[in-house]
């Protein structure tokens, strides 16, 4: 059964191959003239997919034609050239084309996650003992589609990530409108947060501490359900990687996925193609 429908994996790899750069079957500058066959890229895209949604090693999800030293080899290639975070600013702007972007409300949160390993994104879990977590911090628009994404320590708090997910969101978007509203939970709360989005010249709903937390700050819940469809991915549930551009690839990635899911489901209800999915639920 395959990880993803079609109607997601075919244009997510459309818009992924691309990017890619050209390579030759058999490496070319051989001394002996001849080298085994290079494995298709697309074959080690349907395996990080595997990985991504299953959260399985690449030991587990390896095949006979495609090794876990391949996978690895070929996610860092990919990471390090940045293509999940192009393709999510692809898929945004095809989101922003066909539905249109809500960025007059913005929402961001923060995501505690495991990371068991260890690594580059990692730091001591403050809700799970102890144990090394990965913080994710998420900017959505009014719908919960994911704009900007910042991956840190689980011990880093959620008011200096605010920043830098802004940012992630302004250049991943682009331009932003003039009239711009955060909304923020209790977590920044603090004179400091004020001032960073007055400066950026946008205003905020942030919820205040020692209040009733469900009255405040309405309209964030959005980017709590984009919290909760990026944890569906089981690499991002429990991330195992330790290389730092590796952990932002695959959450671009979900990203990515998660915006184009968004998109096929909006658009299914003003839209007709022939590849149309027949159900609302796509897994």
């Amino acid at each position: 059964m395959p990880a993803l429908p079609s109607c997601l994996l075919e244009p997510l790899w459309d818009q992924f191959a691309a990017l890619l750069p050209v390579r030759r079957e058999f490496a070319a500058d051989h001394p002996l003239g001849c080298h085994r066959r290079r494995i298709a890229d697309r074959t080690v895209f349907e395996h990080v997919v595997l990985a991504l949604v299953h959260g399985s090693g690449y030991e587990r999800i390896s095949t006979p034609g495609c090794s876990d030293r391949t996978i690895r080899r070929r996610v860092k290639q990919w990471a390090e050239l940045g293509i999940s975070q192009q393709v999510h600013a692809l898929a945004l702007e095809a989101y922003d084309r066909v539905i249109g972007l809500e960025l007059s409300e913005i929402s961001v949160d923060g995501c505690i996650t495991k990371a068991p390993s260890g690594g580059d994104r990692a730091g001591r879990s403050p809700v799970d003992r102890g144990k090394q977590g990965l913080k994710r911090s998420v900017a959505s628009d009014a719908c919960g589609v994911p704009l900007g994404i910042v991956s840190a320590g689980a011990n880093r708090h959620d008011s200096p990530l605010l920043g830098p997910t802004l940012d992630a969101a302004k250049e991943q978007v682009g331009a932003m409108p003039d009239r711009v509203n955060v909304n923020l939970d209790r977590g920044y709360d603090s004179a400091k947060s004020r001032s960073l989005i007055a400066e950026l010249g946008f205003t905020a709903e942030i919820a205040r501490k020692g209040m009733p937390a469900p009255i405040q700050a309405g309209k964030r819940w959005v980017v709590e359900r984009t919290h909760s469809w990026m944890n569906d991915y089981g690499k991002l549930r429990r991330c195992t990687e330790r290389n730092g551009e590796v952990v932002d690839f695959y959450l671009h990635l979900a990203a990515a996925l998660v915006t184009l899911r968004m998109l096929i489901r909006r658009a299914a209800n003003r839209y007709r193609w022939p590849s149309r999915p027949t159900t609302r639920r796509l897994k």
